[in-house]
């Protein structure tokens, strides 16, 4: 399914002119009053969408997230320089994890919460091989695909592992911040180094634009889950 997600998620959301200096600290927070600046991806032949909707939790905003079966996901509308803003912070809490999930194969390739970050092909900086490759997809559907992509994830299982390829495809790393079911039902923060997080990961250095996104998912395993974001942050290297 993941596959899908490179291939079609430029053609759904165009990416927007490249932005010039930019002296802030924090490119920008989303404290989830609205859904105003993102928009729902929805995967080719899965019927069943997970559910993304505002909920008050006293004088906040957080974003509830439902899945039953289902997976799509929410794309932030903008991309961004991860060498100008490669910080990434957020405070997520899952209710409950999945009982047949297993992030070494596709049946279990679920997850109740997942932050993505997509990296956009740079062709300047392509070797000959992939120009070609990316070009011919380029001329078949008006765009390119996506480069590649970290995705910091709530695992449901408990394992030694920090970084596992997806089961999908080699350009799909799976970071596993949390794992198993010891913090259900607390807030947990988390912050990120992307550059870094690639640079582990790929043993190579990331394009430099990139777009974020959010997803519940768990059309594989057949479950459901219960997540919550109360705010995610893009800023600079303090």
């Amino acid at each position: 399914m993941y596959l899908r997600l490179f291939l079609w998620i430029l053609l759904v959301i165009p990416s927007a002119p490249a932005e010039g200096g930019d002296d802030r600290q924090v490119l920008f927070r989303e404290d989830f009053s609205t859904l105003e600046s993102w928009r729902p991806f929805f995967f080719p032949q899965i019927k069943s969408h997970t559910t993304y909707t505002i909920e008050r939790d006293g004088d906040s905003h957080v974003l509830k997230t439902e899945s039953n079966a289902s997976a799509s996901a929410l794309v932030y509308k903008d991309p961004f320089d991860v060498r100008e803003f490669p910080r990434v912070r957020w405070r997520w809490k899952v209710a409950n994890v999945y009982a047949k999930a297993d992030p070494r194969n596709k049946a279990g390739d679920d997850y109740p919460l997942r932050v993505y970050i997509m990296f956009e092909y740079d062709p300047a900086k392509a070797g000959v091989l992939e120009l070609i490759s990316y070009s011919l997809a380029r001329a078949r559907f008006g765009q390119y695909p996506l480069h590649s992509s970290l995705s910091y994830v709530w695992s449901s299982t408990d394992g030694p592992e920090t970084f596992i390829s997806s089961p999908y495809t080699e350009k799909a790393m799976m970071v596993l911040l949390e794992k198993g079911r010891s913090k259900t039902g607390l807030w947990v923060d988390e912050e990120v180094d992307i550059l870094a997080d690639y640079r582990r990961a790929f043993k190579a250095e990331p394009p430099a634009r990139a777009r974020i996104a959010v997803m519940n998912d768990s059309d594989n395993t057949g479950e459901s889950s219960v997540s919550y974001l109360e705010y995610l942050e893009v800023a600079r290297q303090p």
